[in-house]
């Protein structure tokens, strides 16, 4: 099936799944997707995550990771900039996601990176979602 917004159906697809507990989802594969999915390694917020199937069935099998009493790391995820509107920042313009406790995930022109690493380059780019 055809998806308008795959960077939606990935957050779409983590949300629902840390909601049901499930130890793992498994999310059709790209680049970016899998840009995000280093990025949310990187940052403790998914336990792993590993590339599965051949050819046109890969798929990216990731990990979710939780808390004591079964508490998700990720407790929100945002979808900023969209196919019908795609929203840029400037370095300056980078927002802090609930006071630095979260990040947002940027596309700049040195690859997708979290937040803080595009402040630090001087880089500006697409705001591609929060994570917290």
């Amino acid at each position: 099936m055809a998806v308008t917004d795959p960077i939606a159906d990935m957050l779409t697809r983590l949300r629902n799944g840390a909601m049901a507990r499930h130890d793992s989802v498994s999310i059709p594969v790209s680049r970016i997707k899998l840009s995000i999915a280093k990025i949310l390694k990187q940052e403790g917020y998914i336990g792993g995550y590993e590339l599965t199937g051949t050819g046109v069935d890969r798929q990216i099998k990731i990990a979710l990771k939780y808390q004591e009493r079964n508490k998700p790391m990720i407790t929100g995820l945002k979808r900023m900039s969209k196919p019908g509107l795609r929203l840029y920042v400037q370095r300056n313009e980078i927002p802090r996601v609930y006071g630095g406790m979260g990040i947002a995930i940027l596309s700049t022109s040195k690859g997708v990176v979290p937040s803080y690493q595009a402040w630090k380059q001087g880089l500006g780019g697409e705001l591609l979602c929060y994570v917290w």
